[in-house]
């Protein structure tokens, strides 16, 4: 079984059957249903995400901030201690370690701007090996996971085309 194919599909589409991913892969039912199976206890498949659009007025949106945090290494741990600690917040949606002008990115998530900023106050910034935070909120999505983002003012603009 190609797995890396597998993997390209569900990433896509985490709604595909196995009956649909058997017949794309060219693979019995079974073989799929038993590779996924295995994919989700080895921790390779990780949870079934669902894209929202809340360019498209939500009631209740979302804050959305990248946090760019800069820290000291600890002996013998190197980053991974305090990215354990800053990662166990549930306001902490994802969190990479980056080359570049900071070791962390960290996309947060909140109700309100105060929100998240109080989070990175109270939270982040008082981290013992955190030296410094910049806080960049998102004010508009376009594309997330692959996925164009459209608003309500992009469909009020669309205009049908006329030939003639």
């Amino acid at each position: 079984m190609n797995t890396n194919a597998l993997l390209d599909l569900l990433e896509k589409d985490a709604r595909l059957s196995a009956r649909d991913l058997a017949d794309m892969l060219d693979e019995e039912e079974g073989t799929v249903r038993k590779e996924v199976k295995r994919l989700e206890n080895d921790k390779i498949i990780c949870g079934y995400h669902t894209v929202i659009n809340y360019n498209r007025g939500l009631k209740d949106e979302k804050v959305m901030a990248f946090i760019e945090v800069d820290c000291r290494p600890t002996r013998d741990r190197g980053y991974d201690k305090t990215a354990r600690l800053i990662a166990s917040y549930p306001e902490v949606s994802t969190m990479y370690l980056l080359s570049g002008d900071c070791d962390f990115m960290c996309l947060v998530e909140g109700k309100t701007m105060f929100e998240v900023a109080r989070f990175v106050y109270d939270k982040i910034s008082a981290v013992e090996d955190v030296t410094s935070t910049k806080t960049l909120f998102v004010l508009k999505e376009y594309k997330k996971n692959g996925i164009m983002m459209k608003d309500e003012d992009e469909k009020k603009n669309e205009r049908l085309v006329v030939t003639p």
